[in-house]
């Protein structure tokens, strides 16, 4: 095996630095996640995740510096979301969206500011899989929310319309490719 191939591969070092990252980003994705209980904070739920647990993730970029660190974080936020309540949605859609911000970032050879930038930009699309259920299994979305009350369940209803999710989506999207 050539220096490089070991150079390459993931230490005990590293995956403490996921470990660390992760719980910071946890933390805050959970801070955020409580104005969800606002109607209209949980519509912006998904780009205040972006913006407020983008400046853990930014710090948790600068320690990146081999494949895999990146997908390994997007998938435990998909099984953290799965533990603490949501449905099973989450964790393949952070997959996805883990392996496209790993490719990003790699692309910039995990020292671009530019590539750190994007990856900053796709990373917190895994937070759309919370969604999901919101649009796909909606009556089952809402049959579980009784508790928050009949009013909370008809703002969310009438600020989520089918077309919502398409928007948020493509509304990342354009996020994105401004940066």
């Amino acid at each position: 095996m050539s220096k490089q191939e070991s150079g390459n591969k993931l230490k005990g070092r590293d995956l403490i630095n996921v470990g660390i990252y992760t719980a910071i980003y946890f933390v805050v994705v959970m801070a955020l996640a409580m104005t969800g209980l606002i109607p209209i904070f949980l519509i912006l739920l998904s780009s205040m995740i972006g913006i407020i647990g983008g400046i853990p993730f930014m710090l948790f970029l600068t320690k990146v510096k081999k494949p895999g660190m990146v997908l390994i974080m997007s998938l435990i936020m998909g099984i953290l979301m799965f533990v603490t309540g949501m449905t099973w949605m989450p964790i393949p859609v952070s997959i996805l969206t883990g392996i496209i911000a790993e490719l990003v970032y790699r692309s910039g050879d995990y020292k671009s500011m530019r590539s750190a930038i994007l990856t900053a930009g796709v990373f917190p699309l895994w937070s759309c899989g919370n969604y999901l259920p919101l649009f796909l299994q909606r009556e089952q979305y809402f049959a579980d929310r009784t508790s928050y009350g009949q009013e909370y369940i008809d703002a969310v209803v009438r600020l989520t319309p089918n077309w919502m999710f398409f928007f948020w989506m493509s509304r990342r999207v354009v996020w994105i490719m401004c940066k």
